[in-house]
């Protein structure tokens, strides 16, 4: 099977690629290495079975003349970084919708019939109920990244309905691993590194969250994909359970080594306008396909913390 990865060179699209390839087949990755890295596929690029394009997703000509001849989609080019929704309002839309309805339209305009797009939790907004599942609602995102996913979600299931594409639909907790781009792991290592005596933490600290380790969110996706009908369901994505900012932090201290580490808060209960304090996912639907991801949230932070530091 011919495969088409956009941002293939990013931190989970370079881990599906690699996945893909092992399982056999040929993979086009799409990326225009804003965030992506070819480094992170330095090795699948030597084999003949993956081929990595240059190229944006904002411009729909490139896109679909790429695309052409491939038979599946997984769609995870996107800004992945909340805060910079704050000074750049546009990125989102820019990127998140346009992006996405170009990649749709691509599709429809080259016959290719299936499309797995990654979503993420923040299409919850702060939802009443915990764990939140897949059909809670009304869906009321607080950040601009969340609402671009939630429209996103719209057009993918309207170009199921009205061009009958195949589309499966992933909302991602915190996914953590190697090749992570930003993120709190990610930042405390670059704080300590610059002043192994303070960590400032983003907020209170007591914000909790469910991570996920990028091999279990892959696993998943697949998972999904090889058992499910692509009838445009949303998935849940995440770990049996959650974990503490503050316990993050002293897992990163512990696995760097360091001793009285003195903890800084710039206060509230967000690290940055937008952030949701709370987050627990519902999974129930993936483990009813037979889904459970190997690693909760603190062993897959201590995996992740680990691989940074080596």
């Amino acid at each position: 099977m011919r495969v088409f990865v956009t941002g293939g060179c990013g931190f989970i699209g370079s881990h599906l690629t690699r996945r893909l390839m092992a399982i056999g087949h040929d993979v086009t990755v799409y990326d225009d290495m804003s965030v992506g890295n070819p480094s992170f596929l330095e090795e699948a690029v030597k084999d003949r079975h993956c081929k990595i394009v240059r190229g944006d997703i904002m411009n729909l000509d490139q896109l679909a003349k790429t695309m052409r001849d491939h038979d599946t989609v997984y769609h995870l080019a996107a800004n992945a970084n909340i805060p910079l929704g704050v000074s750049n309002t546009r990125i989102d839309l820019d990127t998140n919708v346009i992006g996405t309805y170009n990649v749709l339209e691509a599709m429809r305009r080259t016959g290719v019939g299936k499309i797995a797009f990654s979503s993420s939790s923040a299409v919850y907004g702060e939802p009443a109920k915990s764990p939140v599942d897949e059909d809670y609602g009304p869906l009321a995102p607080i950040s601009l990244y969340g609402a671009s996913k939630l429209a996103a979600e719209a057009y993918v299931t309207a170009y199921h309905h009205m061009f009958g594409l195949e589309a499966w639909m992933f909302r991602f907790a915190n996914v953590v691993g190697p090749h992570g781009t930003h993120g709190v792991i990610k930042d405390f290592i670059a704080k300590l590194r610059a002043n192994p005596k303070i960590l400032e933490i983003l907020g209170d600290g007591k914000q909790e969250k469910s991570f996920i380790y990028v091999d279990d969110c892959v696993n998943g996706i697949l998972h999904a994909v090889t058992h499910t009908p692509g009838n445009a369901s949303a998935y849940n994505i995440g770990s049996v359970d959650t974990i503490v900012v503050d316990r993050i932090a002293e897992i990163v201290i512990r696995e760097t080594g360091l001793e009285s580490v003195k903890f800084t808060y710039t206060g509230g209960r967000r690290g940055w306008i937008g952030d949701v304090p709370y987050v627990f996912l519902d999974i129930s639907r993936m483990k009813k396909l037979g889904f459970t991801p190997k690693y909760n949230s603190e062993q897959a932070v201590t995996l992740a913390v680990r691989n940074m530091l080596s």
